[in-house]
């Protein structure tokens, strides 16, 4: 079944509601704990679920997947935690250590990964403005579509071009040597 199929079902049994967390709750946690860390993460993730389940008489029945939805969700609980994330963005971008992971062999990982390329890219991050900040990061992390990203943050898909390309403009000024990876359309 559909994410709406299940959240029209989950109306008359609660319980078909579970599957949609089964679907998700990994995505989106993953787009925490890259934004504020595994133990925040982890309680906005229920937090996220619990608003969604509890709001779940609003869902767009004609969108067939909720993910747009309970990612914007999620970019509205994290606007409560800007200065988490910034602090996070910080971090990261002292000690190259992602706190998306936790495993001694995704540490290993992440400190290859941690050149200066990745603490310069985190300190960029965390000097961008907050609606840049959050349409980068769910353009590039989540990997949602223009469209998407518009229906999770509730804003025009004008302001998402817009502001992606600002992000976008203000990264290839501040490292020039990543230019090559940073595509506009």
């Amino acid at each position: 079944m559909d994410d709406h199929d299940l959240i029209r079902r989950s109306a008359t049994e609660p319980e078909a509601f579970g599957p949609i967390f089964d679907r998700h709750a990994g995505t989106i946690h993953r787009y925490l704990a890259r934004r504020v860390g595994r133990t925040l993460a982890d309680d906005l993730t229920a937090e996220t679920f619990l608003i969604a389940f509890r709001g779940r008489d609003r869902y767009d029945l004609s969108q067939p997947d909720s993910l747009p939805w309970l990612y914007g969700i999620a970019a509205n609980l994290l606007r409560g935690h800007q200065r988490t994330e910034i602090r996070q963005y910080r971090a990261l971008a002292r000690t190259g250590v992602d706190p998306a992971y936790d495993d001694a062999g995704d540490r290993v990982l992440s400190r290859v990964a941690a050149a200066g390329r990745v603490r310069a890219l985190a300190a960029v991050l965390a000097r961008l403005p907050v609606g840049e900040r959050e349409v980068l990061t769910l353009v590039s992390q989540a990997q949602l579509s223009y469209p998407e990203v518009a229906r999770a943050l509730g804003i025009p898909i004008g302001t998402v071009r817009s502001r992606l390309h600002s992000a976008r403009k203000r990264l290839r000024a501040a490292l020039p040597d990543l230019a090559d990876g940073i595509d506009d359309e």
